[in-house]
């Protein structure tokens, strides 16, 4: 068997530390400054490829960075194995059930979100080729479709990190654009897989591929493999987690099964004609699905690829092309013109089809319209596949760096805030539930709902199914021993916040894996979006202090709570309360 040799392998290393640790250095600043960490990762690449390094420092560039020989298979072996384990992140994040339970709106946003961009992508590229980069000799149809899929395409992991910073994650215009960006995401790999297809078939119909497949036959294996995926595949997966679960190690069962699955569905796709990453894809939205996936388990799994494989992959990126000598200002111009226009025009008009005022559709508009890795990996794939040149691999780059940068603040700029609720003022006599005796979730939200239907003049039984059928489509938990299960009212014209103590813990399913003490069931008007931001954006920000979170348990009556909130979030400016509240690391892409 052929060996790497010595002086190859530590090459090799060295080559992975540097990238890593300036990764991490680059990511870890630009996380600081309230941006994405993979516009830092991008950037460290830069630095490290043709475009800098290269550039000052040639011939150490050639010697740790060489683009042929064992060491680039190597960087090569295990870049492939960073962006697979990237992709199975992004299925994790898939959870089809919460498009349907979010209605009209989330489903007009997320087709017509998906299509128009594709649609208008398809003519550009398709009437006006040689303007948009497609390289010589490639087929014009497989061109016209990439470029669309590439407009069309939403960056899942991206959308949930702005959709966190901003205190939306766990409300419904937050899970609006969530359960959008999963159908966009899916709908668009399952395209590109069938243009990989096409790829790797040399885009001729009655061609054979590398495997002696023709492209047709590559589609309905695709096609055949997603149906098997998402149906028979969800289902074992299912029966066979909680048998993992109880007889192996914990975290170790779960994630070792995990692997082992995405390995191999990464490798039945790429025997098939398809990338790797697309059967990592699938395996991740069969294993996410799962009503026996622990949210504590998907945290490992992200932390274990968003802090080791993650950076890895985003600094490649950088080293694939010379950034200023390939950079061309018109077609880079006329690509982020094209897919802002696209990406928001669509959304738009699904949001209003959907019913949404129009300051919500456009903050719906601009989360969806955030890039990030999967635009990258959809451009680097298509660049190495021969289909564009580098000036649109480098437009591709930089449309997503943009897109992630700029949609979190239109996003907050366009999600209007209306009164200031103030916690101390919601709370009245008898919303304070010292000592639940609920063992359960769906207990305590039976116990807390008593009390404020109650103050809300509504029925017990309507209030306790809306709020459990709200924290069916996701925990509620915020981490540090909160939970604040919650539901938008039809009938109720002013917020009804009630707070219970469980003195032993209640399993909300919380991705730091530590029980929920402090339980804060809130209601808010289905008109009114910005009390049940603004009120969640209170709560988290003031009870994720330890000090005041134990202040809070010791407290047993309504007036001490009350004094401690008042006293407590009096300092909290406006900007405050609108700050970052993470309840777990967030993806690099």
């Amino acid at each position: 068997m052929e060996k790497l040799t010595p002086h190859e392998i530590s090459v090799v290393l060295l080559g992975f530390a540097v990238m890593l640790g300036l990764a991490r250095v680059f990511g870890e600043a630009f996380n600081r400054m309230r941006q994405p960490a993979i516009v830092g990762e991008i950037l460290a690449g830069i630095l490290l490829g043709p475009t800098v390094l290269g550039t000052v420092m040639p011939d150490l560039y050639a010697h740790i960075f060489p683009t042929t020989g064992s060491v680039a298979i190597a960087y090569h072996t295990l870049i492939t194995l960073a962006v697979v384990l990237l992709l199975l992140i992004a299925g994790l994040e898939i959870d089809l059930s919460v498009l349907w339970q979010q209605g009209r709106a989330a489903l007009m946003v997320s087709v017509l979100g998906t299509l128009f961009p594709f649609a208008v992508g398809f003519a550009g590229a398709y009437a006006f080729p040689r303007f948009w980069g497609i390289e010589p000799g490639a087929d014009l149809l497989t061109f016209a479709l990439f470029f669309g899929t590439a407009l069309s395409i939403s960056a899942l992991p991206v959308i949930a990190k702005i959709m966190m910073d901003l205190d939306l994650f766990k409300t419904n215009v937050g899970m609006i654009v969530m359960g959008a960006a999963m159908f966009s995401d899916l709908l668009g790999w399952i395209i590109f897989s069938i243009i990989l297809g096409m790829l790797n078939s040399g885009a001729g119909v009655a061609a054979e591929n590398h495997e002696g497949l023709s492209v047709g036959t590559t589609i309905w294996l695709t096609l055949l493999l997603v149906v098997f995926t998402l149906t028979v595949g969800r289902w074992l997966v299912n029966k066979s987690l909680p048998w993992i679960q109880s007889r192996l190690s914990w975290p170790g069962g779960v994630l070792g099964f995990t692997l082992v699955l995405t390995l191999a569905g990464a490798a039945a796709t790429e025997a098939i004609g398809i990338h790797a990453i697309f059967g990592a894809f699938l395996v991740g939205i069969a294993v996410g699905d799962s009503a026996h996936m622990r949210a504590q388990t998907r945290t490992i799994l992200h932390q274990f690829v968003t802090y080791i494989f993650a950076p890895i992959f985003f600094v490649s990126i950088g080293l694939e092309a010379d950034f200023l000598e390939s950079f061309n200002l018109t077609l880079t111009l006329g690509v982020l013109a094209i897919a802002f226009f696209g990406k928001i025009a669509g959304c738009m008009l699904g949001a209003y089809l959907g019913g949404m005022p129009r300051r919500d559709a456009l903050a719906v508009s601009f989360g969806m319209n955030a890039r990030g890795a999967m635009e990258i990996i959809l451009g680097l794939l298509a660049l190495q596949y021969g289909l564009i040149q580098d000036e649109m691999f480098v437009a591709l780059v930089v449309l997503a760096l943009l897109s992630s940068i700029i949609s979190a603040p239109f996003m907050a700029y366009f999600v209007e805030r209306k009164k200031k609720w103030k916690l101390d003022e919601l709370l009245t006599a008898g919303l304070f539930l010292p000592s639940l005796n609920a063992r359960t979730a769906e207990e305590a939200i039976e116990e807390l709902s008593r009390p404020a239907a109650e103050a809300a003049g509504l029925p017990v039984e309507l209030v306790a199914r809306e709020v459990m059928a709200r924290e069916r489509t996701l925990s509620t938990s915020l981490g540090y021993e909160l939970a604040v299960p919650h539901a938008r009212i039809e009938g109720l014209e002013t917020p009804v916040l009630a707070i219970g103590k469980s003195r032993t813990g209640i399993d909300f399913d919380s991705r730091d894996g530590k029980p929920t003490r402090l339980i804060f069931l809130l209601l808010t008007p289905p008109d009114d979006m910005s009390a049940q931001i603004q009120i969640m954006g209170s709560i988290a920000r003031l009870f994720k202090e330890p000090e005041i979170r134990r202040a809070a348990l010791a407290s047993d009556s309504l007036e001490e709570l009350r004094a401690l909130i008042k006293t407590e979030e009096a300092p909290i400016s406006e900007r405050a309360v609108e700050e970052v509240i993470n309840e777990a690391p967030a993806p690099s892409g």
